[in-house]
């Protein structure tokens, strides 16, 4: 009877031993399943209105993607100062070689403009001479506003703000007699860029015109290049005019000319 009562009672303890195993386990499953649930629902694809989005522009080459960023900062500065955007980004194009010159890329000065009186911060690099003084901009926007005070402020660019603003022919010519660069075939530069990339239309804008046809003629008859024998007299016969209107015009106080001297010849 006693041998019955005892395997009686170890059955019962190794029945309910069983059952809390299988409920431990049971447990221990059902885990798994939840920790899985939270990478999936943080996998999820972000929303459509990010897909595909436009991050940047493609260009052709340097010098439109260079048109393209600071052609509103140059129409802007033909609305203060009167130089025509055309010429202003053509410079800014050569100077720079299309922003991607050495004095650019780490002292922001697109045109090449030396220190001068300047003041402040400075770049020293090699042009004309070895370890030229160059201005230092912190921004190229700075650049192009210190490029129009230069042309602005100086007496021997003065007569540039009496030629039409869509003569970028005259303007081209102009720089280089009144001395912007030592290149002698300046002009010819200024003028192809602006064709070839048709900056004339940044000027037309501004000016309220459709047509911005410019003809050889039109700078030729404004402007005159200083030779050697040339006199205030003879010049205003030769253009039908008069001593003193070409002394007013050009800002002249006596009748002292330099060889390579242009003059504005008529208004």
């Amino acid at each position: 009877m006693k041998r019955i009562i005892v395997i009686v009672l170890i059955s019962f303890f190794l029945f309910s031993c069983g059952s809390k195993k299988n409920v431990i386990t049971k447990k221990q499953k059902s885990e798994p399943i939840i920790e899985r649930k939270e990478p999936v629902l943080a996998e999820t694809p972000p929303e459509k209105s990010e897909i595909g989005k436009e991050t940047s522009k493609v260009y052709a080459n340097s010098t439109e993607k260079y048109i393209d960023t600071y052609k509103k900062i140059a129409q802007n500065e033909m609305k203060l100062y009167g130089i025509p955007a055309s010429i202003t980004l053509a410079q800014g194009i050569l100077e720079s070689g299309s922003g991607k010159g050495r004095l650019s890329l780490k002292a922001n000065n697109h045109f090449g403009i030396k220190c001068h009186d300047w003041t402040g911060k400075k770049i020293y690099h090699d042009d004309d001479e070895k370890g030229e003084c160059f201005r230092k901009y912190n921004d190229a926007k700075y650049s192009f506003r210190d490029h129009s005070l230069f042309l602005s402020e100086r007496k021997r660019y003065a007569f540039l703000f009496d030629l039409k603003k869509y003569d970028y022919k005259g303007w081209a010519k102009g720089l280089k007699s009144a001395g912007y660069a030592t290149d002698r075939k300046y002009p010819q530069k200024l003028i192809s860029l602006i064709e070839r990339y048709k900056l004339y239309e940044y000027d037309r804008p501004l000016l309220g015109i459709e047509n911005n046809n410019i003809t050889e003629e039109a700078s030729i008859k404004l402007l005159y290049t200083v030779s050697k024998g040339d006199t205030l007299y003879s010049i205003s016969k030769r253009y039908n005019t008069t001593v003193e209107e070409l002394q007013k015009i050009n800002g002249l106080k006596g009748n002292d000319l330099d060889i390579g001297q242009v003059l504005l010849v008529q208004k």
